[in-house]
Order: C-alpha cells, then sequence, then structure tokens
C-alpha cells in the first residue's frame, strides 16, 4: 500500500505536542471517526513513532504504518 495515496476521512495535527499529548489526542480523535475510517496524526514527537502502532495493537486499531516529511511525520490508523 502506498502510503503517499490514503486519503483520510480526519486528520489530527499533533505537531509540536509531547508525550502523552499526541496519544491521548489521537484516542479522543478515533472516538469521532466510523470504523473502517482512517486518520492521519502529523506529529513531531520521535517517541509517538513507537506508542501510536502499540496502541493500535492493544485497541483493535490498524497502524497502516508512517510517513517522513519535512520535519514532521504522518501516521495512518485505521479504526477498528
Amino acid at each position: 500500500m502506498d502510503l503517499n495515496s490514503i486519503k483520510p476521512d480526519q486528520t489530527l495535527d499533533a505537531k509540536g505536542l509531547s508525550c502523552p499529548m499526541p496519544l491521548l489526542r489521537t484516542k479522543k480523535a478515533i472516538n469521532g471517526i466510523n470504523s473502517g475510517q482512517i486518520l492521519e496524526v502529523l506529529g513531531t514527537d520521535p517517541g509517538s513513532k513507537n506508542d501510536l502502532p502499540s496502541w493500535c495493537e492493544r485497541s483493535g486499531h490498524t497502524c497502516l504504518g508512517n510517513v517522513d516529511d519535512v520535519g514532521f511525520f504522518r501516521i495512518f490508523i485505521k479504526k477498528g
């Protein structure tokens, strides 16, 4: 799957936030979308690249992967 071609249903801008805020905001945002929809999380906290996939695994969502961009990264999560 080409992550650059994904059209997310919602985007969460968590750039500049430090742990645990990206995860907390992601939890809130994922509750606002329907099962099967995709949430794109924009972030700068390196820990989120580990925290969010681990949280997805524990909570029944699918982390589709991440893409490094200029000065930030994008993580794509499909709601379970």
